[in-house]
């Protein structure tokens, strides 16, 4: 684990139970601001314990190649700690959409790589590569819009109902690998861009990712607006060099800004709340 998120763990299982009593009393955890189903019955057929040990495995994997390629940003990189810092305001808001997330090892890490990506492994396993942050000159909150997004599809167990869907509930060691693509040395950034592909995620998955990450963001003091310009970048970059890796599960267009500028007004209320409290 990043010493980071070593010397915090004590800290969040020390808050963690204020957080959510506040958070209970404020608004419960089934009851969102945006609208939103119940989650996929689907994940309940394969157990979770297996999918996050596979997801550790295969991040394990992925960040000792990018350590020995130093494409891992130091714990010292500014990038990084700007990361982390909004995890932290990030992951206590998240808990309330998955209990069993209390739990998670969440971790955080850069990989300088010149794709525009970035993602949220089973079990809270998070990592930005450095092309999106420069490429698209994200600002914090953007970065915390991609963050919350990328959250969502972890807390709603996006991975492990689309592994009951297709895979059934077979050996999920060996199809971790398959699942996350990084079982190559020396191809990080094509890896996981191999990994997105792969795990492309249904309409409805992209539609819960973007109002829940809408909704966290909020309650972190993260601007929601920002998640309509991240968005408009994102599309900016679509014909571009590094763009189609994220771009490919993650499709822009009108539909998609449209349904945040709606549920915008719906969160405004806990941003206005969180940036007041600070």
């Amino acid at each position: 684990m990043c010493q980071l998120c070593e010397s915090n763990h004590a800290f969040w299982n020390g808050r963690r139970a204020f957080l959510l009593a506040a958070g209970a009393a404020a608004v419960g955890p089934a009851l969102a601001q945006v609208e939103v189903g119940p989650p996929s019955k689907m994940a309940g057929l394969v157990p979770a314990e297996e999918i996050e040990a596979a997801s550790t495995q295969q991040y394990s994997q992925m960040l000792a190649e990018a350590r020995q390629q130093g494409a891992l940003a130091p714990e010292n990189h500014p990038a990084l700690q700007k990361l982390r810092a909004i995890a932290q305001r990030m992951i206590p808001q998240g808990l309330r959409f998955n209990e069993r997330a209390k739990s998670w090892r969440w971790e955080v890490n850069l990989i300088g790589s010149k794709d525009v990506n970035a993602f949220c492994m089973p079990g809270g396993k998070i990592a930005f590569f450095t092309g999106l942050l420069e490429q698209l000159k994200v600002t914090d909150d953007e970065a915390a819009m991609v963050m919350g997004h990328e959250m969502a599809h972890a807390l709603r167990e996006h991975a492990r109902a689309r592994v009951a869907k297709e895979q059934g509930t077979g050996t999920l060691l060996q199809l971790g690998a398959q699942l996350f693509g990084l079982g190559q040395l020396g191809q990080i950034g094509a890896n996981i861009g191999t990994q997105l592909i792969t795990l492309r995620f249904s309409r409805a998955d992209e539609t819960e990712a973007d109002l829940i990450g809408l909704e966290i963001g909020a309650r972190a003091g993260f601007s929601p607006d920002a998640a309509v310009s991240l968005w408009q970048k994102m599309g900016q970059v679509e014909g571009n060099a590094g763009g189609p890796a994220f771009l490919s599960s993650h499709p822009t267009g009108p539909d998609r800004l449209e349904r945040l500028r709606q549920n915008i007004p719906k969160v405004r209320g806990l941003y206005q709340q969180a940036i007041a409290g600070r």
